[in-house]
């Protein structure tokens, strides 16, 4: 079966395999990354609608796009609707092709402001939220959702509805409540459902951490696109796998130890070249830990890793760390 692709707009993608937003995560060099390895699109950290924090470090950050292939997707999270459409222009004038609106964070700071996944409550403010960004850019406008609010709320296919009709050109489903965190299973027949009441491209997310699992989700959902968060941490190449996975039927050679160790040592260089050295040591370390995960010695590399402040140390430290290590002890990766 040949990788299917995906179009947003005027957008023909690659494939259909998307990098999921995280916060603190999925910063450019993170993005950067995981397209060079595969993904299809990459989508930003979540940048908040409140204009009063757009100036800040954080934000200018989260915001910069500078050298990323197209088409560059921003994500935005808030809960009024006039803001988000302020939001929306002010980050297409800012070089965003697509705009993402964020209604699956199932953080309590963000639900606590009535955003994210807590939007699911109230299917009129959805509506009204999505048709005022839709109306404010002239962009494609996509959508992140849970499959609902609770297992007894789940009203993935309702709100589904409601976003093909207010113009959205495709929506991300993860198999999971707004209660259910990332506790738990992800759930699939709900993202089933999504995509036999729509005909909007419909890319399910959840839990999709093998190639052959990825196979069987699309299989199972019918589902247009894949879109992968926490599977990638450590793991970039996880895009390249399942792409070939998905192609052929067959598994790709998991990536040798010296392979590990250049695209770990590149991420960390252009984390300190993003950051500044200071905040980019600190940045690097949990990308280090993901990556190291599982491996032989792991656990003291970690431990003496998070003791070091300058770059020159955590570069020497890996190098000297994956230099001890065999093929072998990557295979699980």
């Amino acid at each position: 079966m040949a990788n299917q692709t995906i179009t947003i707009g005027p957008y023909r993608l690659p494939n259909n395999l998307f990098l999921a937003p995280m916060a603190g995560v999925t910063d450019r060099p993170f993005r950067q990354l995981c397209r060079r390895l595969g993904a299809g699109m990459a989508v930003s950290e979540m940048i908040t609608a409140n204009k009063s924090l757009w100036a800040s470090k954080k934000s200018l950050l989260r915001a910069n796009h500078i050298g990323e292939p197209e088409p560059r997707s921003i994500q935005i999270a808030g809960a009024d609707p006039a803001m988000l459409a302020e939001a929306a222009q002010h980050n297409v004038d800012q070089g965003a092709h697509i705009i993402d609106i964020n209604m699956g964070c199932p953080a309590k700071k963000v639900c606590n402001v009535m955003a994210g996944s807590a939007l699911l409550q109230n299917e009129k403010l959805v509506s009204d939220i999505l048709e005022s960004v839709v109306n404010a850019v002239d962009v494609p406008v996509t959508l992140k959702i849970r499959t609902g609010w609770d297992i007894e709320h789940r009203n993935g296919v309702a709100i589904a509805k409601i976003a093909e009709q207010s113009g959205i050109q495709a929506l991300a489903v993860h198999g999971r409540t707004r209660a259910c965190a990332y506790k738990g299973e992800a759930e699939y027949d709900t993202i089933a459902e999504i995509k036999s009441a729509i005909s909007i491209p419909v890319i399910a997310n959840g839990d999709i951490s093998t190639p052959e699992k990825a196979k069987a989700i699309l299989d199972y959902t019918q589902a247009d696109g894949l879109m992968i968060g926490r599977a990638a941490q450590g793991n970039p190449w996880i895009f390249n796998q399942i792409s070939h996975y998905l192609a052929h039927g067959e598994r790709l050679t998991p990536p040798a130890t010296s392979d590990v160790k250049r695209i770990l040592i590149e991420h960390m260089h252009a984390l300190y070249a993003f950051y500044g050295e200071y905040t980019g040591v600190r940045m690097a370390r949990k990308h280090i830990a993901w990556y190291s995960k599982g491996l032989r010695n792991g656990n003291p590399f970690r431990q003496q890793m998070n003791t070091f402040e300058l770059p020159q140390q955590q570069l020497n430290f890996t190098e000297q760390f994956f230099d001890q290590l065999t093929d072998q002890d990557t295979i699980a990766a």
